[in-house]
């Protein structure tokens, strides 16, 4: 008898790796090189738009505050300080003038406070840690409780879990931010009830004494009532967009396939549906970037917290224009960053998808 030899099992190519490789390496390459012209266009147009607000640093700085009862002496000294203040930061240039000062002073990191005639450099550091701390809490409070909140909803769609979320997370989502803010406040301020929470800043005022695990306490105390306010409507919003992105697969035939096939209904929801239905949630995410260094302007002036929000409002007002072109630069950086990672998720979550032209 003759024996034929063993099968050998076929090691699997390399090339397909290889095509995919450069296909995503090509891909980013493409991206990233195209976010430079949009970004410069971004800053061109924000840039015109800042400038087209009515007033400037100087109008702020020399208001003509006390002109009125000051003498002629007087007069002539300020409108000279501000002629040499407008001549010192290019004012009276040009519009193409003033944004090539200011492109300067972008790529040197030497953005300035206009009234102050000192570096932002520090203060925006600083409201960068305690928006982006915060927001990172929110983000991660509202993707853990909203996508299983939308998976159980779909999964048992019409119950009585189902309804009442619906109508609860739909209640959340109309009442405006600084209503829920404001009602919180009143409800938790007062120190004698069972509960309260600080209403105002981050930190108590000895909390310069404070260390460690004593420290985080106070400051996550005083960012609770902030923390809600922000949270609440996101979560609304992404677990009903999980529910309706689950709801729209599993009527899908390959899901009645697989039902027939007799898989369970949890393997049905979390294996078969749930990668295709968090193809919304993962667009979504690209507009939720964009948060983490803008921040909540409403929340953080009603709560009285230095973030970028406060920090963004405050330097309209001011007519601080590289304050505000930075907190515009680094949101449109977000975004289109946000953008990219979104589109390589969608490769993570369905292989289908390709990063070739043709795909």
């Amino acid at each position: 008898m003759i024996r034929r030899p063993p099968r050998s099992t076929p090691k699997p190519s390399s090339a397909a790796s290889d095509v995919y490789k450069r296909q995503m390496k090509a891909y980013l390459l493409k991206r990233l090189l195209l976010m430079i012209p949009t970004l410069f266009g971004i800053i061109i147009v924000s840039f015109i738009i800042v400038k087209l607000a009515p007033g400037d640093p100087s109008a702020q700085k020399f208001g003509g505050a006390g002109q009125a009862t000051a003498g002629l002496d007087a007069q002539k000294g300020t409108e000279q300080a501000e002629k040499r203040f407008r001549e010192k930061y290019h004012l009276d240039e040009a519009l193409h003038i003033q944004f090539g000062y200011f492109i300067k002073r972008l790529f040197t990191l030497d953005l300035t406070y206009f009234q102050q005639e000192k570096p932002i450099k520090d203060d925006m550091i600083d409201a960068l840690k305690i928006t982006m701390g915060m927001n990172l809490v929110v983000f991660t409070l509202i993707y853990v409780i909203a996508i299983p909140l939308g998976i159980f909803s779909a999964a048992n769609p019409d119950s009585l879990v189902d309804k009442s979320s619906t109508i609860t997370l739909f209640i959340f989502y109309s009442l405006p931010s600084f209503f829920v803010a404001e009602v919180l406040r009143h409800w938790f301020s007062d120190k004698s009830g069972w509960i309260w929470f600080p209403t105002m800043n981050l930190h108590g005022a000895d909390a310069e004494n404070l260390v460690g695990f004593a420290w985080f306490i106070d400051m996550a105390h005083h960012a609770a009532l902030p923390i809600i306010c922000m949270t609440y409507g996101g979560l609304a919003y992404i677990s009903r967009q999980m529910r309706a992105g689950m709801m729209e697969v599993i009527r899908q035939d390959y899901i009645r396939t697989a039902r027939a096939k007799g898989a369970s209904k949890s393997r049905v929801i979390l294996v078969h549906a749930l990668r295709n239905s968090l193809f919304p949630i993962i667009t979504l995410f690209a507009s939720l970037l964009p948060f983490l260094v803008g921040g909540s302007v409403i929340i953080e002036t009603i709560f009285q917290i230095p973030g970028m929000g406060k920090f963004s409002i405050d330097a309209v007002f001011r007519r601080e224009y590289d304050v505000v072109m930075a907190t515009l630069i680094l949101s449109s950086v977000l975004t289109l960053f946000g953008i990219l990672v979104s589109d390589l998720l969608y490769v993570l979550v369905n292989p289908q998808v390709s990063f070739s032209d043709e795909g």
